[in-house]
């Protein structure tokens, strides 16, 4: 009997790779980010240059990235030439006043969807969170009709009413509030601590990065709001500083530099709060999706 010899295996190599090759890879990921950051920051360089310019020099072909001369004026003349103190005023009023009900309303509803069980809790949910999919287009005109009626038009009520609830909040809250262990609340709930304690003493400071996304995300969406003022928001003394700056732009003519001077100073704001809270938010959206 011949006894055949098997074919030598082939070794599979399981060494980690060169470190040139590591560090090859590692330069073309960091390049790629950093040519979409450059992508996504370019617009903004342009306007704040824009700002500095005269206003017939803001749309020219070749397009200058530099301001020649600069123009620090525009920063001066927008406070003469408009009501930009009043703008600012009401568009902080709304933006603090929604993101404090929408933070309060949403972790306490969630609270109730994610800790709180009663018949009807996965439904409700459900249908509660099925209104994102339904653009606010198909109930703008029977709610403005219904806010006419309460008296709300023309009011800075009338936005708070429309945005002091909101379902993304409430479902990212939930989220969160889903990888808190049952047995804390139980242990709370043996020593007598009531639904609303529970929530307020235990929920509320566990959940800071949670809440630290959703008012910064609340806030970001109602100091940009536009349509939401130009419909219910006709008098001037109410105006956002997003209806404002339309006042910069007539019939005949576009004061250009004026435009991107309140952008800026629009921007500015925000951006600030972003950069002081980035760490909170990022910790916020990346925990909301664990679970248990």
């Amino acid at each position: 009997m011949t006894l055949r010899h098997a074919p030598p295996v082939e070794r599979v190599s399981l060494e980690p790779l060169p470190r040139r090759r590591r560090s090859g890879y590692r330069f073309l990921g960091y390049a790629a980010l950093v040519l979409a950051a450059a992508a996504v920051l370019l617009p903004f360089y342009w306007m704040a240059m824009s700002s500095l310019k005269a206003n017939n020099d803001v749309y020219t072909i070749p397009v200058r990235w530099l301001p020649d001369p600069v123009v620090w004026r525009n920063y001066l003349d927008i406070w003469q030439k408009s009501d930009l103190t009043t703008w600012l005023k009401n568009t902080l009023i709304l933006s603090v006043v929604v993101t404090f009900l929408q933070v309060l309303t949403g972790s306490f509803a969630a609270y109730g969807f994610a800790k709180v069980r009663f018949p009807g809790r996965t439904a409700l949910f459900l249908a509660y969170i099925g209104t994102l999919a339904v653009p606010w287009q198909s109930y703008m005109i029977p709610q403005f009709i219904l806010f006419s009626k309460l008296h709300l038009s023309d009011t800075l009520w009338a936005i708070v009413a429309l945005q002091a609830f909101g379902a993304f909040g409430v479902f990212l809250m939930k989220q969160y509030y889903e990888s808190i262990p049952d047995e804390l609340l139980d242990a709370a709930r043996i020593d007598g601590m009531s639904e609303y304690g529970i929530w307020r003493r235990i929920m509320l400071p566990l959940s800071v990065p949670a809440l630290a996304s959703l008012t910064l995300l609340t806030l970001v969406s109602t100091w940009n709001d536009y349509m939401g003022p130009l419909i219910y928001l006709r008098s001037r003394d109410l105006w956002t500083i997003q209806i404002g700056l339309k006042t910069f732009v007539n019939t005949y003519n576009a004061e250009y530099a004026l435009i991107m001077t309140g952008s800026v100073l629009s921007v500015l704001p925000i951006a600030i709060i972003f950069l002081l809270g980035q760490r909170y938010f990022v910790e916020g959206i990346a925990s909301t999706g664990l679970k248990g």
